[in-house]
């Protein structure tokens, strides 16, 4: 059963480690996050974009897939279905779905209507028992097309947002999605602990978590951060193993072309990518 990530982040805040979102693109992807969760024994919050929700042919599609897999696994720790950097449409749409977590992000809006749309959503979030992200400040990088250039929140409307009663937080602290270039100025520490320090008890999220350096990632759970975002770094994986398995010639021996047999290597991939991050965010055993 699907549950909301209120419970798991709070705990993750108070015990200074961060619950892992890993987001999902197909029926792989998703099997291959949850077991490895269940192996670690880790609470686990499976993202999905508005973009990769349409090519999952829609969220009760998803819903239907999660649901079962989470039933024909045997999986018994927390997990969360949460839509990643969703419009105001889409995050009605996945509650009617039955996500049990959204991710709201009105940071392209005026502060005032970013609030107004928040509290309202707060408002549903509460009556159906779902958790509720926010985002303060646009994220850095490329996501679903929206491009941001790394930028810094301002910790008094973080505040404000926070205030309204959402679950947790997403502030732009020179964080970026996809991969960092080289000339990256890296996360800025100073802003974080001023909005943890506004903020208080709630949860802080993490977007872009791939390639930021190990020593950054502590540092920001240190400072409240209790989720962490993790999308890239999955597909990379994914990518880099696949390719080794045609180059090799592998598709050509036996069945090899098999999907099941084709996918398999990227899916280890997938895996081993998803235990590094459950073992450096300190969740695991945490269930």
């Amino acid at each position: 059963m699907l549950v909301s990530a209120k419970e798991m982040l709070k705990k993750a805040k108070a015990g200074h480690y961060a619950v892992g979102q890993f987001n999902i693109n197909n029926l792989e992807w998703t099997k291959s996050i949850l077991l490895t969760a269940e192996e670690l024994k880790s609470p686990v919050i499976l993202g999905v974009s508005e973009g990769a929700g349409k090519y999952m042919c829609g969220y009760t599609t998803i819903v239907g897939m999660v649901n079962g897999m989470i039933k024909e696994l045997g999986i018994t720790v927390p997990v969360a279905l949460h839509l990643d950097h969703g419009s105001y449409e889409g995050a009605y749409k996945c509650i009617e779905a039955g996500f049990s977590s959204v991710m709201f992000d009105g940071s392209h809006y005026p502060i005032e209507e970013n609030i107004a749309k928040t509290r309202e959503l707060v408002a549903l979030c509460e009556q159906k028992g779902l958790s509720l992200e926010a985002e303060v400040g646009a994220i850095g990088g490329e996501e679903d097309g929206v491009v941001g250039g790394g930028e810094v929140a301002d910790p008094d409307e973080c505040k404000m947002i926070a205030d309204l009663g959402v679950t947790m937080l997403a502030a732009g602290i020179g964080n970026i999605h996809g991969k960092y270039p080289a000339n990256w100025a890296g996360l800025n520490f100073e802003v974080l602990e001023e909005i943890s320090k506004k903020v208080g008890d709630m949860p802080l999220v993490l977007h872009g978590g791939t390639g930021i350096p190990e020593d950054m990632i502590k540092k920001a759970i240190s400072l409240g951060v209790s989720k962490i975002n993790v999308n890239t770094e999955c597909q990379l994986a994914f990518a880099a193993a696949t390719r080794k398995y045609v180059e090799a010639g592998k598709d050509l021996e036996g069945k090899g072309f098999d999907p099941r047999k084709l996918l398999a290597p990227g899916c280890e991939a997938i895996k081993e990518t998803v235990r590094e991050k459950i073992a450096l965010f300190g969740s695991a055993g945490k269930a």
